[in-house]
């Protein structure tokens, strides 16, 4: 058996160059953002299609999720494959989001801005499809972004503020304010 610093004994000998270069996966909890929940749909598939309910409201908001949203607006937005739509942030007023990716593939990820919480500075990577699609709570103060996969994807969103074209609550940061490398694709 050969031990190395920091890793496990291995049962399997393996040459030099292998050996120097072995590393091993970590796969550590996901960071958590407060305020940030997530939460998986039910699609119903059956030889007809399929059918989900993305959200059930009632005169407080939405019902049976982690956290409450009384939806104002709600959008669609259709990503084009590649595309990189970063980072948005909501900060004049509040304006929180609940997004849900109904076709193809996004990476998300989030970023805690708000100077008060506890988890300022928490990044969080979240990969949506709509293959299994799943709910994703966007406070307002957390920055957000996406990159669209190589079929580009289809994402609806609820907001609890309405889209003002005279005073938009959408800042903006440069798509690498916190590092080019999060949208770097992953090829290991």
């Amino acid at each position: 058996m050969t031990s190395l610093p920091n890793r496990p004994e291995l049962a399997i000998a393996l040459a030099a160059p292998a050996l120097e270069a072995l590393t091993f996966e970590t796969y550590p909890a996901a960071p958590q953002i407060g305020g940030v929940w997530v939460h998986a749909l039910k699609k119903n598939r059956s030889e007809n299609g399929a059918f989900m309910e993305y959200l059930r409201l009632d005169d407080s908001g939405v019902q049976g999720l982690p956290g409450t949203l009384t939806p104002r607006q709600i959008s669609v937005s259709w990503a084009a494959a590649g595309r990189v739509n970063a980072f948005h942030i909501h900060v004049k007023g509040e304006q929180n989001e609940i997004w849900c990716v109904l076709s193809g593939q996004l990476v998300i990820w989030l970023v805690d801005c708000r100077a008060e919480s506890p988890t300022q500075g928490v990044k969080r990577k979240l990969v949506f499809s709509g293959e299994q699609p799943m709910l994703v709570h966007i406070p307002s103060g957390v920055a957000h972004g996406y990159q669209a996969g190589p079929e580009g994807a289809t994402l609806l969103y609820s907001m609890d503020a309405q889209f003002d074209i005279a005073d938009p609550n959408e800042g903006r940061l440069p798509w690498d304010h916190f590092g080019a490398e999060l949208w770097a694709e992953d090829r290991g």
